[in-house]
């Protein structure tokens, strides 16, 4: 991680308040082009954005994993799904499954993954801000932008390109 992206990650969780509101409103607003907006935004920062130079989604996170996942992340290993379901799965109390350890397993000393081809959806849309539902995941979106710096960044400029009342 560099340290453009520590101050990034500090400056939001010194908004985390000031963020729920913005987003809350965004919500509310029904903006017909925040959409566009945002994805554009998603666009920019991630062209130049490093995801292997901080990895701290990997590191801080266990990836919410799906059945499908398992089943395709164990043919890719070569093992039964049954087998890395005991191995690298936990369920939650609402019956959510995720990976068992943080940092994830499959995260090599490089940062690169070692299942990219197959890693867990919720790993391929991470941070999800070029989704439509970004509003409506006001609690996700603000614990994102203290996981990742490139969310902390699209936040702050999407609050500059749509301007709220706050």
């Amino acid at each position: 991680m560099n340290p453009e992206d520590n101050i990034s990650l500090l400056n939001a969780k010194e908004s985390q308040k000031i963020n729920e509101i913005y987003l809350r409103k965004l919500k509310s607003s029904n903006s017909e082009n925040m959409v566009p907006v945002l994805r554009n935004i998603h666009l920019v920062v991630f062209q130049s954005t490093d995801c292997l130079s901080c990895a701290n989604c990997c590191k801080t996170t266990p990836a919410l994993i799906t059945r499908q996942d398992v089943k395709r992340i164990a043919r890719f290993l070569q093992i039964p799904a049954s087998q890395f379901f005991k191995l690298y799965v936990i369920t939650d109390f609402d019956g959510e499954m995720m990976m068992k350890n943080v940092p994830c397993v499959f995260l090599d000393q490089e940062n690169k993954c070692t299942i990219y081809e197959v890693r867990p959806e919720s790993c391929r849309r991470y941070p999800h801000t070029d989704e439509k539902e970004y509003p409506q995941r006001i609690s996700l979106n603000i614990a994102n932008t203290t996981i990742c710096p490139a969310a902390a960044i699209i936040l702050e400029r999407l609050k500059k390109a749509i301007p709220l009342s706050v």
